[in-house]
């Protein structure tokens, strides 16, 4: 058996998003900047796209900015809102611990600049609070971004409450809906979200194309040069087939929505009781503020690579937390947030699902997953000694 259970680092591409993507390859292949009727169809596509994305996030088109990918637009959201703050004298920005790479490291790059940046601690249930974000604003903060959906934990943010906090404050907000679009439902104007990011490859549309929203007179800061693509926020030729799968396959997420979330979270609520128990075994983050599709716990005594690995083996793709940093030996940086022992994060297992998973492919694993943990186990000499009693254990 083959079973997919990495959601959360992409997924396949639908059928309905290939169905849209083909006539932009084969027809439509205009130049949406060309004033030819070739390009003019394709600009007509282009702007169908956007309606399809502002309808669903309760935007304006106009607001709708299309680029590679979240990270992009991660990037571009936090240096325009940093941008448009030293304008004002305001040079403080606050986050999380963790956050998505894409915008801890664009932090970073901005305290190189003369920033000042705050970072909330994480609390045990993987939850910041509105509290904790309004006892972090100064006089001179000109941003908050919290992502919407943890990518690792899949823990739900208070959203709606920050988002006021910061619109009570004067404070722009930005949100990284990566993990969330598609899954969860997103109102810009009833969460008062000035800035937000999207991906399309993690709602089963194609990789390289990302969406950022802006609020209408938040100006966007140009992190590539060239044209006057979309309204010269943007610059270069617009991924056209990528950008119209985008829409149509967050269309049917959008529209499907509800329908998905309750059969995925009884796939996964299913899950996380078989896995639990597993002794010394650790869930990430609260059981139930999360991601539909969202499994994180940590293995005492083992290492997350040897167990994918083995995984594998029996045909199942499962991760250890963010595709983005899988490469690293290091802990995952949202596990040693969370408060985790670097030992224990070691130990971590992420499965995500979708509406492709099927009961059957949950019971798989759960036929297969416990032997593997034990087996891990058995030949760990940190296990050893947790079983003699040389070392205490930590779940």
């Amino acid at each position: 058996m083959k079973i997919y259970a990495d959601n959360a680092a992409t997924t396949a591409v639908s059928d309905t998003a290939l169905a849209a993507m083909m006539p932009c390859l084969r027809e439509f292949y205009g130049n949406p900047s060309s004033l030819h009727t070739p390009g003019q169809l394709a600009a007509e596509r282009l702007a169908a796209a956007r309606a399809t994305f502002a309808k669903y996030l309760n935007a304006d088109p106009k607001t709708i900015t299309f680029t590679s990918g979240g990270s992009e637009a991660d990037n571009q959201a936090i240096r325009s809102a940093a941008a448009l703050g030293a304008r004002k004298g305001k040079k403080h920005l606050i986050s999380t611990k963790f956050e998505h790479h894409a915008v801890l490291h664009t932090l970073e790059a901005l305290e190189k600049e003369g920033y000042a940046v705050t970072l909330l601690d994480i609390p045990e249930d993987g939850i910041v609070t509105a509290e904790q974000v309004k006892a972090a604003i100064r006089p001179d903060t000109c941003l908050v971004s919290v992502m919407f959906a943890n990518n690792e934990i899949g823990t739900i943010q208070p959203v709606s409450q920050i988002g006021e906090v910061c619109h009570e404050a004067g404070v722009l907000f930005h949100t990284d809906a990566v993990q969330a679009a598609g899954h969860l439902s997103i109102d810009v104007e009833a969460m008062h979200i000035d800035l937000l990011s999207l991906s399309a490859h993690k709602f089963h549309g194609p990789k390289g194309v990302g969406v950022l929203y802006a609020r209408r007179g938040i100006p966007l800061v140009n992190l590539i040069y060239g044209g006057a693509q979309e309204r010269g926020r943007r610059a270069g030729t617009e991924n056209l087939p990528g950008i119209c799968g985008a829409a149509a396959a967050f269309e049917e997420a959008c529209e499907n929505m509800e329908a998905h979330a309750a059969y995925v979270t009884a796939l996964r609520d299913r899950l996380m009781e078989g896995v639990m128990k597993i002794p010394h075994t650790a869930l990430n983050g609260d059981p139930e503020r999360r991601l539909p599709g969202n499994m994180n716990v940590c293995f005492e005594g083992i290492e997350g690579e040897s167990l994918l690995l083995l995984l594998d083996g029996k045909g199942i793709a499962a991760s250890s937390g963010s595709a983005c940093t899988s490469g690293s030996l290091d802990p995952s940086h949202v596990l040693l947030a969370l408060g985790r022992p670097h030992e224990v994060a070691h130990g971590s297992l992420r499965l995500s699902l979708s509406a492709s998973n099927t009961q059957e492919e949950i019971d798989y694993i759960l036929k297969e997953l416990p032997d593997i943990v034990s087996y891990l186990r058995v030949i760990s000499p940190v296990w050893d000694e947790l079983e003699r009693g040389q070392r205490p254990h930590l779940i």
